[in-house]
């Protein structure tokens, strides 16, 4: 074997998978080290530095997960591969999440973790040629590329989302500073994104920076970069998020959480346009465009003394205003079929049904976490519905489509049912749910479906409370024939 060939790692603390797994990897040329634990594998760090691990997420001590997030803490930038049981799925969905290449759902076959290891050991290649990058070329390439966005992803139709994207629309082409104003999880990066796609400056970098991450001691240097020496851990010339930004656009994420005493450096910047990296005396320009987001009420942090006038009127040009989920519930029902598309392929599973009774749930609830919450929620149900159709755990347990609320609005609540009104309640609303589903007991957006019970159980509880299907005669009445789909 050529000692040249890449170390691929086995974790997993049953032997034969070691074994097995060992074998086939070596089969394809690999150099192959096993470990039955993660900590094994800390404790008896190899020589060679791996190329990929194929990572158990399941383990004693110390799991999968676990060591990931141990690897990242250590910059330790070693792609994995998770090996997963079924019930592991949602585990592994985070691991994704974090970073990890692929996890494959035990028992898999032997082409699949091939595959996947190769996969892995090319991304390890390009993490080392982006490492061997000047500074200039390689900083923050991550975040330039998640500005290659689809615009299919603006997901809607209501009047509220047509007329931001018309203002989209308007203040693109300019170089006018926006500043998107929204709650949390209503889209405001990727209005962001559809600003600088739309402008003059689309071929150049669109560069995010979250405000909230940035440690008070490193914001000049996140920003405006450093020289070699300028303080302790500075080893080499790194440039700032302004001059990666150059003729392009940056994205201040969460603008509202810059401390008060580091405002002044931002405005300074953008009205001087102009800045100097720490630990360096010369002056360098700069050609960014300004887009700034965040989810505070910035005229009431001005009042309150906790934002600078002067740099919210710098930004404040042209402000949009992502409109909460709650006012645009006409658009649930598109984004809830995007995001089940959407994560049926993320996640490589079946594509789940989507009921007419899912949709009048989901939009019967006001979704304060707006559509970060919605995916969410559709994610989750999306792996427990193993293809079939999507039933939704919303907080609160919101309104059901065949609740008595809806049906009794203006009727308060009593103390107490007694058992007659239970059954009359009982009946009116199965009648409600037969008459909403056009008598049609089975299959999907049947009464059945919409009540969350099996055909069967609904037909007994039809013939117990001896309902019959009414005939397009006036005044009659006919048996329904319950061999049908009916």
């Amino acid at each position: 074997m050529n000692e040249n060939n890449p170390l691929v790692c086995v974790i997993d603390d049953e032997l034969s998978i070691r074994e097995s797994l060992s074998n086939l990897l070596r089969s394809a040329g690999l150099k192959v080290q096993a470990f039955a634990s993660a900590q094994e594998f800390l404790t008896n760090w190899p020589q060679e530095a791996p190329s990929c691990l194929v990572l158990d997420v399941r383990l004693p001590g110390i799991s999968g997960l676990d060591l990931q997030q141990e690897l990242r803490r250590r910059d330790a930038q070693i792609p994995i591969v998770f090996m997963t049981g079924y019930g592991d799925i949602p585990m592994s969905v985070r691991a994704m999440k974090a970073g990890a290449i692929e996890f494959l759902t035990k028992p898999f076959r032997d082409e699949d973790l091939l595959n996947a290891v190769n996969q892995a050991i090319e991304r390890g290649r390009q993490l080392d040629q982006s490492k061997n990058k000047p500074a200039e070329d390689q900083s923050y390439a991550e975040d330039e590329l998640r500005s290659n966005v689809r615009f299919s992803e603006i997901v809607g139709t209501s009047a509220a989302l047509r007329q931001v994207l018309h203002e989209v629309e308007l203040v693109a082409p300019s170089d006018a500073t926006v500043l998107i104003l929204g709650e949390t999880g209503t889209g405001k990066e990727l209005i962001a994104r559809a600003v600088h796609e739309r402008s003059r400056r689309r071929e150049k970098p669109l560069i995010r920076v979250n405000c909230t991450s940035i440690p008070k001691d490193l914001f000049e240097s996140e920003f405006f970069g450093h020289a070699k020496g300028a303080f302790t851990g500075a080893i080499r010339d790194r440039a700032g998020r302004f001059e990666a930004a150059a003729g392009g656009a940056l994205f201040l994420d969460e603008v509202g959480e810059i401390p008060l005493e580091l405002q002044s450096k931002l405005l300074h910047v953008l009205q001087e346009k102009s800045y100097e990296r720490v630990g360096e005396e010369r002056t360098r320009r700069t050609d960014v465009r300004i887009v700034a987001a965040t989810n505070r009420d910035l005229e009431k942090e001005v009042a309150a003394g906790r934002f600078r006038e002067d740099l919210y009127y710098r930004l404040n040009v042209f402000p949009l205003k992502m409109p909460p989920l709650r006012e645009r519930k006409g658009d649930i029902p598109l984004l809830a079929a995007f995001f089940v598309n959407l994560v049926a392929k993320e996640l490589g599973c079946p594509k789940p049904r989507l009921t007419r009774a899912g949709i009048e749930t989901l939009q019967n609830y006001d979704w304060p976490g707006n559509i970060r919450e919605l995916r969410n929620v559709i994610e989750r149900a999306v792996i427990f519905a193993c293809g079939g159709a999507l039933k939704f755990d919303l907080p609160g347990n919101a309104s059901d489509p065949t609740s008595f609320d809806r049906m009794d609005v203006n009727q308060p609540e009593p103390e107490y049912l007694t058992e007659p009104e239970i059954r009359r309640r009982e009946r009116k609303n199965l009648l409600a749910v037969l008459q909403k589903t056009g008598w049609k007991i089975k299959g999907a957006d049947g009464a059945a479906e919409l009540l969350g019970v099996k055909p069967s159980t609904l037909i007994s509880r039809i013939a117990q409370m001896g309902l019959k299907k009414p005939s397009k005669g006036p005044g009659t009445e006919q048996a329904v024939n319950f061999s049908t789909s009916a």
